[in-house]
């Protein structure tokens, strides 16, 4: 399970290095997509092959799920880790998800999320002034 909050920073070459803790769980290589929210989405390949089953379940008459798939799959690329924990990101994801230097990496259950600093904070203020009414909402199914 993936779980914390990292701060890092793009480099030059767009490498982002990813904490110890996560790549442990990464194993050498895992796939990194457009994510929801404008962040970046990498995850482990045994998720991926669970996600990209579920997905593959979806009926190809509806447009929603060829419209997420294509959203998903298009956008992804394996990535496997350097020397020094780094990967590397294609130019297509630093625009979706708006890197400029610093990055925050999180852990969330089954995957990490890659954020811009900027994106992040903004996303996180949000979601603190409504913790209460989400939890709440959330309430009915089982949490």
């Amino acid at each position: 399970m993936f779980v914390g909050q990292y701060s890092h920073s793009l480099d030059y070459k767009s490498r982002i290095s990813i904490p110890k803790k996560f790549r442990d769980e990464l194993k050498n290589r895992a796939i990194l997509t457009r994510g929801l929210d404008n962040c970046l989405f990498l995850y482990p390949m045994s998720e991926w092959e669970i996600l990209s089953e579920r997905l593959r379940q979806l009926p190809l008459t509806g447009r929603d799920a060829r419209a997420f798939s294509r959203y998903l799959f298009s956008g992804a690329v394996e990535v496997k880790f350097d020397r020094l924990g780094r990967i590397t990101v294609p130019d297509y994801l630093v625009k979706h998800a708006h890197f400029k230097k610093s990055v925050v990496i999180i852990g969330v259950l089954n995957r990490v999320e890659i954020w811009s600093k900027e994106f992040w904070d903004s996303f996180n203020k949000r979601v603190s002034k409504k913790s209460e009414e989400i939890a709440e909402k959330l309430s009915g199914s089982g949490i």
